[in-house]
């Protein structure tokens, strides 16, 4: 019986001398490639060059050296069918049984910081490693494939039990390897697709969505308890609640991913759209705030968001900007949350919060900012794409206009409003006051059919502190009547983007009140 051989060309080394030497004492043969190659020999192991066994020379810088008969011929050979064996060996081919390999780094090239140039962006897509990949993962009943090196231990475990033997490897566990395979190949190719329609076209929305993942985490369960869930993280570096670190707790549920997710959005945006706060605090429920807070210091940031709708914060999730301190964990106290997400936490701040049951602290360094991203979105028949970042408002050409006008500190004010509506479902309206240390929602009137029935609600949250308010809506009136409500509830001031074929009665109705009237020119909906 021939020896049994594997094709050994990798990028990530990870374990690849261990592997191999223990695939030779178990009698395997090993062809391999440039640096590959060269890493096994220094550590012992016989290799045989591929280019030995094409009888061509590696050609274009490494850019070709396995496109060849001798190397596919050997991975494709069906080995129950006498024609293509016969076919083989008329052309002095032998047959490869093992393919591991793995692909140039094109992500993680593309995701540099300053940007690599086209062309050494190019350099990193990867041709022969993906066909190698495929080529096995088709003939999985007669090859092995192996594309990660954590399936090296699982591999040699079966195959020792064989002495060496490629039937070690059940169809099972090869099926499950020509999964991951394909799986590994269609997600490179998306990643390829994805970053150079971004260089190479003017459009911000791609004309295919081809989206990949890393394998699933699962859920403790989904929004109710009998959905199963999983949370995929994306392929590449690891960004947004990927990165984020858990310190104990139960696992997350699908709806504490969505909160988490709402969350950290909305501190984002409060660190894109309002420098002028040293610290913002974010509570929200069922992915809307219900209360937001940027001030001169941590805790009253808290206490203030905190006071915005105490009731509606029972079992929320809690979103710092800031490391958060001792005084701020003593401040929270018994207050029940489900998650908080921060940059980090004070060594004492840590175990006062971890001292209540069923709290899950998480810690993301950095935040960094909300950007302009890809938002997908499935719905039945296909998905719904667009580009969503935080509010892109005009300040310079934002237009009072009413009698009454806004101060500079009014316009802060509007700043930080706009911000917290934008995370808002719609239609919705909120109410935001100037505190002693910052600026802070008071109430938060989200998600209604009728936008005056949303500033209803906020008014009730609000109660007394509505008095003196500035008014915040997410899209224009299309009455007067959202108005006439804000009225009688003591609101001073309103912002709102305008366009109305009835905004002329709704500015009479605010200069009716002697209310203030901002049109930003932008909507903010979210649904």
């Amino acid at each position: 019986m021939e020896r049994p051989r594997a094709l050994i060309s990798v990028w990530d080394k990870t374990g690849i001398e261990e592997f191999a030497e223990s695939l030779q004492s178990m009698g395997w043969a090993i062809l391999s490639t440039g640096g590959t190659a060269t890493r096994l020999r220094d550590s012992g192991i016989e290799v045989t060059d591929v280019s030995d066994t094409t009888g061509h020379p590696e050609i274009f810088d490494g850019r070709v050296k396995t496109l060849h008969p001798a190397i596919h011929g050997g991975i494709m050979a069906r080995r129950d069918s006498k024609q293509d064996m016969e076919k083989l060996a008329d052309m002095g081919y032998g047959t490869i049984d093992m393919v591991c390999v793995n692909l140039y780094p094109f992500e993680e090239t593309a995701s540099r910081e300053p940007p690599v140039s086209d062309q050494e962006l190019i350099e990193m897509i990867d041709i022969g490693g993906p066909t190698m990949v495929r080529s096995a993962a088709k003939n999985h009943a007669d090859v092995i494939v192996i594309t990660k090196p954590e399936q090296h231990e699982s591999i040699l475990e079966a195959l020792s039990k064989s002495q060496g033997n490629p039937s070690g490897i059940d169809l099972t566990m090869r099926k499950e390897l020509a999964i991951s395979a394909f799986q590994s190949t269609a997600a490179y190719d998306s990643a390829v697709s994805n970053e150079l329609w971004g260089r190479f076209t003017e459009s911000r929305i791609p004309n295919r969505i081809l989206a990949s993942s890393e394998k699933g985490i699962e859920l403790r369960y989904g929004e109710n308890p009998h959905q199963p869930a999983s949370f995929f993280p994306s392929t590449g570096k690891p960004r947004g609640l990927s990165r984020a670190v858990q310190h104990g707790g139960k696992p997350l549920s699908y709806n504490n991913y969505l909160d988490l997710d709402a969350a950290l959005r909305l501190s984002r945006s409060l660190l894109h759209t309002c420098a002028f706060g040293n610290h913002s605090c974010v509570l929200i429920k069922h992915t809307n705030p219900c209360g937001a807070s940027v001030s001169d210091n941590q805790v009253s940031a808290w206490e203030n968001a905190l006071a915005s709708d105490p009731e509606s914060a029972f079992g929320c999730v809690i979103a710092f900007d800031r490391v958060v301190v001792k005084e701020t964990a003593e401040s929270i106290g018994k207050h029940f949350f489900e998650c908080m997400i921060a940059p980090g936490y004070e060594t004492d701040a840590l175990e006062i919060l971890s001292n209540s049951k069923n709290r899950r602290m998480l810690t993301l360094d950095p935040f960094g900012e909300l950007i302009d991203e890809l938002k997908i979105s499935q719905v039945q028949g296909g998905w719904l794409s667009q580009v969503q970042g935080p509010p892109r408002i005009d300040w310079e050409n934002a237009r009072l206009v009413t009698k009454m006008t806004l101060d500079e500190e009014e316009l802060n004010l509007a700043r930080f409003g706009t911000s917290v509506i934008a995370e808002t479902q719609s239609n919705a309206i909120i109410l935001v006051r100037k505190s002693e240390t910052g600026y802070s929602t008071v109430g938060v009137g989200p998600g209604q059919t009728s936008r005056v029935e949303a500033v209803r609600i906020a008014a009730r949250r609000a109660g007394e502190r509505a008095q003196g308010a500035m008014m915040i809506s997410d899209a224009f009136f299309p009455f007067r009547d959202g108005i006439d409500q804000s009225k009688e509830i003591g609101i001073t001031s309103v912002v709102q983007p305008g366009g109305s074929i009835r905004d002329d009665e709704v500015i009479d109705a605010a200069n009716e009140f002697g209310m203030a009237m901002l049109f930003t020119g932008t909507r903010l909906f979210r649904h």
